[in-house]
């Protein structure tokens, strides 16, 4: 996307909310968010665009990102800040995304680890602001629908 006119600016805020239910306990569910080895083998963006940048620091006021894209164009750049953890329940962070340089969008998103039985059921609510047309709430909501099926063979393997 190239630069804005004043004109072509906006933000649209959007909520939404994403579940999954992992045959496995929540201590297990919540280790591939905690354990660095277990994010980074899920926390990415397709095989095509290759190896990101990448830094995890779990902990709350840690901050971490993951940078990476398609081949020849802009970076999706993921910087992220924790707010609240609490082991096996929830976690709380705010993140915030640029398409290159310009800022794409910011969020508070929720992670809550929710026992069923031998089950988790990981519910995960996003409130954000998508800025000047780079990224939609559709595309976000469709993309972490795709991390959290990544999960699935890591933690029910």
């Amino acid at each position: 996307m190239t630069a804005h006119t004043i004109a072509e600016r906006n933000a649209i805020h959007a909520t939404f909310c994403v579940e999954r239910v992992y045959a496995a306990s929540p201590a297990r569910v919540f280790s591939a968010f905690a354990d660095p080895e277990k994010k980074k083998q899920w926390f990415k963006g397709p095989d095509e665009w290759g190896p990101a940048d990448q830094k995890y620091d779990f902990r709350v006021g840690g901050e971490e990102h993951s940078i990476g894209g398609p081949p020849g164009e802009p970076p999706h750049r993921f910087y992220n800040r924790y707010l609240q953890i609490i082991p096996n329940e929830r976690i709380v962070y705010a993140y915030w995304m640029h398409h290159g340089e310009p800022l794409a969008s910011a969020s508070i998103a929720t992670i809550e680890f929710r026992p069923e039985g031998a089950k988790t059921r990981v519910v995960m609510t996003e409130v954000g602001v998508f800025v000047d047309g780079y990224y939609s709430a559709e595309g976000r909501e469709e993309g972490t629908q795709w991390l959290l099926e990544k999960i699935a063979p890591l933690v029910e393997g």
